[in-house]
């Protein structure tokens, strides 16, 4: 896959909507281009299954599909739009943001903001969600012809290439690991090589993470690799906190994950010269490999994370050689396993 495809890729996805609990759309654009390398379907969750059938160990690899959004729970007298949350929003981002309701019709609209001028002392803090509105420029009469409440609402952002190989968008979270794991199978078939393997890109990760609950119960892999995003460095953000734009892929220490795993993954990280970072946690990951690990009778689990600088807003951004280096990563590392058995 040429990097004008892999971006081409990763722009749609980004473009789809798909909040929790509604990732059709996105769904339809991945299942689509990963029935070309294994036989796909959609299950009852809404995942996208794919499998390919070998003998040998049995690998299982989750991204999650879903972006983070909002909800509408009320249209005011004013015509204003009221919204919950659906998904991890963070309301400090919000004053003024351009927004789309997917209603009968998409419906544009802006998050209403208080000019700085009329606001008081104390009062620069970030909204709560049940505070927020959009104004879409109509009455309560004409805007319930065009939105109801239980519509999601995504937020309107284009896709944009930075300099260098970064890009910029929303839903990056966890589109770009989507990616990584369509573009690991491509070098896997470019090996030659046919593991026995199933990929899910799973859904409702960003509302506690059933989607790979039942995903995974279903697959009964040997061992898993999840793949998300995690924190990049920024003014404000330390390095002992997040890794770095550029730098490579992000392996995961952790309780929740299999040490010897994660070891492995170095390994074959530094056998290949691939760049790479550690990405040591506590306990849990806040990702879908806590609830693989203990899926079934137990899953050994790796984690592997792309960083992303602004996470969880319109203007997300990624290095689209983080996201290959990934790829290749994953790749070589079930290469190596297959050498064993």
């Amino acid at each position: 896959m040429t990097d004008n495809e892999l971006i081409s890729l990763l722009e749609s996805l980004c473009c789809a909507d798909g909040t929790p609990g509604d990732e059709t759309a996105a769904a339809k654009i991945a299942a689509e281009v990963m029935n070309r390398y294994m036989d796909v379907k959609i299950d009852n969750m809404g995942n996208v299954v794919a499998r390919q059938e070998a003998s040998g160990r049995h690998y299982l690899l989750d991204a999650h599909i879903d972006r983070i959004g909002m909800v509408v729970t009320a249209i005011t007298d004013e015509g204003f739009v009221k919204v919950g949350a659906c998904g991890g929003v963070d309301t400090r981002t919000f004053d003024a943001s351009e927004v789309i309701i997917l209603g009968v019709k998409p419906i544009y609209g802006i998050i209403s903001a208080i000019p700085p001028h009329l606001t008081k002392s104390g009062e620069n803090k970030a909204s709560d969600i049940t505070d927020v509105v959009i104004d879409i420029g109509m009455d309560k009469d004409t805007a319930e012809k065009y939105v109801t409440p239980s519509d999601r609402v995504i937020f309107k952002s284009e896709f944009k290439k930075l300099l260098s190989s970064r890009v910029s968008c929303a839903a990056l979270d966890d589109r770009a690991g989507v990616v990584s794991l369509i573009l690991a199978v491509d070098m896997l078939k470019d090996k030659g090589l046919k593991p026995n393997l199933t990929v899910v890109f799973s859904v409702c990760e960003e509302t506690g993470g059933s989607g790979a609950k039942t995903s995974s119960f279903s697959a009964n892999a040997d061992e898993a690799i999840a793949v998300d995003v995690s924190f990049a460095t920024a003014p404000g953000v330390s390095a002992e906190e997040a890794g770095e734009l550029s730098k490579g892929p992000m392996i995961g220490f952790s309780s929740t994950l299999d040490y010897n795993m994660s070891k492995a993954l170095v390994s074959v990280a530094e056998k290949n010269n691939i760049e790479y970072q550690k990405e040591i946690m506590g306990s849990k990951t806040g990702t879908n490999a806590d609830n693989i690990a203990v899926s079934g009778y137990g899953v050994k689990m790796g984690l592997i994370s792309i960083p992303l600088r602004n996470m969880h807003t319109q203007s997300e951004i990624v290095d689209i050689e983080d996201i290959r280096n990934t790829a290749k990563l994953i790749c070589e590392y079930i290469a190596s396993e297959m050498g064993e058995c």
